[in-house]
């Protein structure tokens, strides 16, 4: 059996709210009322600020390709990890966020308990086979009182969710198109990540998975 099936066979055991740890759940399903606006939004978006891969201070160049939308983006280059308001590729402002992705963080952030959530940045990364998102935090926002909302499209995945230390026990959950992830409060710092992507087909995205994360940045 392989990894497509197994996603297949379990779904409709899953629950459709998820803990995963105190102020952590996983809303599965929740994108999928939104899923054609989204798709249409992100053409638009890939348009007008291409997918890259970064590269980190460190000099490795990311397996995972990324854009941005909203009023700043997450970057990084040699000089280090940062939200920039400006596209340092194109010299022009980030795509402005649809609607129909704020609408969509906000009420998943809602029904995970964070009512006051406004998201002001959105990080696209697109995966491919092979592509991988190593256990890392989400720090480089202002305020850590605001929640991450992370929503999953195209192929299934495994999300790995530890906890305030890199080497503390990594709990992993099953992701796949349309399930939306919500973290914050004790656990807005936990280390989370996502390990290498196994191949497969999509039948609206293909051979790649999207994720979109969005953040209270500014």
């Amino acid at each position: 059996m392989n990894m497509n099936d197994l996603f297949e066979r379990i779904a409709p055991l899953r629950p459709s709210k998820e803990i995963m740890a105190e102020g952590a759940v996983l809303l599965h399903g929740a994108a999928l009322p939104f899923e054609t606006e989204l798709l249409a939004a992100l053409h638009d978006i890939g348009a007008t600020a291409p997918f890259r891969h970064m590269v980190t201070p460190g000099g490795f160049t990311m397996s995972v390709a990324m854009t941005n939308c909203g009023a700043a983006g997450w970057v990084t280059d040699r000089t280090g990890y940062r939200y920039d308001r400006i596209d340092p590729e194109t010299g022009q402002p980030w795509p402005p966020m649809p609607d129909c992705f704020r609408e969509l963080a906000v009420t998943a952030a809602t029904d995970a308990g964070y009512s006051d959530f406004r998201p002001d940045a959105c990080l696209i990364n697109r995966y491919e086979p092979g592509a991988r998102l190593s256990l890392h935090q989400d720090k480089n926002e202002r305020d850590h009182a605001h929640p991450i909302v992370s929503v999953s499209l195209g192929l299934p995945a495994t999300f790995q969710f530890g906890g305030l230390k890199r080497n503390d026990p990594v709990r992993r959950f099953a992701l796949r198109h349309g399930d939306v992830a919500v973290w914050g409060g004790p656990s807005r710092l936990f280390y989370h990540g996502v390990p290498v992507l196994k191949d497969g087909h999509h039948e609206r995205l293909g051979r790649m998975r999207i994720n979109l994360t969005f953040r209270r940045a500014l």
